[in-house]
């Protein structure tokens, strides 16, 4: 075997990093390759966050794998959409109590990580 010597080479604020560029990108819409249309609008995002952040979307995508796929989601709201994916981009999301149970159920549905696993209210009642 080769006795070179080997070094470690860190970038510290890699996660951070890596997260801001991914919403640099989504911001700048560069690089989209997928549109998610729900109740009379449309979001653009990147394949690789979204099967990152869904086991749901990541299926969905698999099975069609054209370039630009548009996903129809049917019963999301627009600023249930919107809230999912600032989570996925961001990893965190501000959310009105008026609004948090049909986001998480939207969540639950799309099987987005980190949100999927919250119990809603009807399971806190079991």
């Amino acid at each position: 075997g080769s006795s070179e010597q080997q070094y470690s080479l860190r970038w510290n604020d890699f996660h951070s990093s890596i997260l801001s560029s991914f919403r640099h990108l989504r911001d700048e819409e560069d690089f989209v390759d997928v549109t998610l249309a729900c109740d009379g609008c449309s979001f653009t995002a990147h394949k690789v966050v979204l099967s990152a952040c869904s086991p749901y979307f990541r299926t969905l995508l698999k099975a069609n794998p054209c370039q630009h796929p548009i996903v129809i989601l049917r019963d999301v709201r627009e600023q249930d959409m919107e809230a999912l994916l600032r989570f996925m981009y961001n990893g965190e999301v501000h959310i009105g109590q008026e609004q948090l149970t049909d986001f998480l159920k939207t969540a639950q549905t799309l099987q987005v990580r980190g949100l999927a696993d919250v119990p809603t209210k009807e399971q806190q009642k079991l």
